[in-house]
C-alpha cells in the first residue's frame, strides 16, 4: 500500500496546487498542516535545502517545489494527464509555469506588498508581465483547451489569490477593465466545478491574509 503525505498549509497557494493535482488523479493522500513560524522537525528532514511547503513524501521519499511536485504526480499516476504528451508542448507549459512562478509572483510581491520605493515602477511591471501572460491565456477557453490542465492549476494564483490580496490591501492593478482576457479565463476556470469544490473558502482566507498581511478588517 502506498503512503503518500503533503506538508503543507491550508491557505496556500503552492499547497493548494499540489492537493488539487492529487485530486484530479484521484489519489488519497493524508494533509499534514505546517505553522510556518515553528516548522516541523519532519517538514525539515524532508527539505532540509529550502525548508518550505509544500514537500510531497511518497513511501518515504521526498518532492520539493510545488510545480515540480506536480510534475512528479502527473508522471506517476497516469490517469488524467495534466501535462501534454508532445515534448515541445510540454516545453511550453513548464516556460509559463516558470513565468507565473518566477515573474507574476515576484511582481504581485514589489506592486501590491512593497512598501516605500517606486511603487508606480513596480505596478507598472506587473501590468506589463500581465499583458504578456494574457496574450498566452486567449489562444483558449483555458491553458489546457476545454479543461483544466497543469498550468490553470499553477495560474490560481492569478485567478483566485491576486484579486482577493487586492481587495484586503485595496491596490488594485489586475482589473477587469484592463485584463478582460485574463478575466475571462479566470471566471471559466473558477466555475469549474472541481476547481470550485477544492479551493479554500474565501470567507476562511480573507481573515487569514489580512492578519499575514497585518490588515485590520
Amino acid at each position: 500500500m502506498q503512503e503518500i503525505k503533503v506538508y503543507g498549509v491550508w491557505g496556500s497557494p503552492f499547497s493548494r496546487r499540489v492537493e488539487i493535482a492529487l485530486k484530479m488523479k484521484g489519489v488519497e493522500y493524508e494533509f499534514i498542516e505546517e505553522d510556518l513560524e515553528n516548522k516541523s522537525d519532519e517538514l525539515l528532514m524532508y527539505n532540509p535545502v529550502h525548508k518550505k511547503i509544500p514537500v510531497l513524501v511518497h513511501n518515504g521519499k521526498p518532492v520539493v517545489e510545488s510545480s515540480l511536485i506536480m510534475e512528479y504526480i502527473d508522471e506517476t499516476w497516469k490517469q488524467n494527464a495534466l501535462l501534454p504528451t508532445d515534448p515541445y508542448d510540454r516545453a511550453q507549459v513548464r516556460f509559463w509555469a516558470k513565468f507565473i512562478d518566477d515573474k507574476i509572483m515576484a511582481s504581485v510581491g514589489a506592486a501590491l506588498l512593497s512598501k516605500g520605493g517606486d511603487i508606480s515602477k513596480a505596478k507598472e511591471e506587473m501590468q506589463e508581465l500581465l499583458t504578456v501572460l494574457e496574450s498566452e491565456i486567449t489562444k483558449n477557453k483555458l491553458f489546457g483547451g476545454d479543461k483544466v490542465s497543469f498550468l490553470d492549476i499553477i495560474g490560481l494564483f492569478v485567478a483566485y489569490w491576486v484579486p482577493i490580496v487586492q481587495d484586503i490591501l485595496g491596490n488594485h492593478v489586475l482589473t477587469r477593465d484592463k485584463f478582460p482576457g485574463i478575466y475571462e479565463w479566470a471566471d471559466v476556470l473558477l466555475d469549474d466545478a472541481f476547481i470550485k469544490k477544492n479551493l479554500p473558502d474565501k470567507d476562511k482566507l480573507i481573515p487569514i491574509l489580512r492578519s499575514r498581511f497585518g490588515v485590520k478588517p
